[in-house]
């Protein structure tokens, strides 16, 4: 995932939400369940935007530093 892209780009990588077109009685997940799974995906996204801006920050400080 980019974690750059644009707003509409975003949920396109194998680890998106999924809806589920589903009965209840086959699918056994409470509706706590399925926002967790949600919740757990978007602190994946964050932590990997952080990260992204922490290394181009690393990046930049260390060029500032050779110039």
């Amino acid at each position: 995932m980019d974690p750059y892209a644009k707003r509409n780009e975003r949920k396109v990588s194998e680890n998106r939400p999924k809806i589920s077109h589903l009965p209840a009685d086959v699918d056994l997940r409470t509706r706590r369940d399925r926002q967790r799974e949600k919740q757990a995906v978007a602190d994946e996204r964050r932590a990997i935007k952080k990260a992204a801006r922490q290394e181009l920050k690393r990046k930049l400080r260390d060029e500032l530093e050779e110039s």
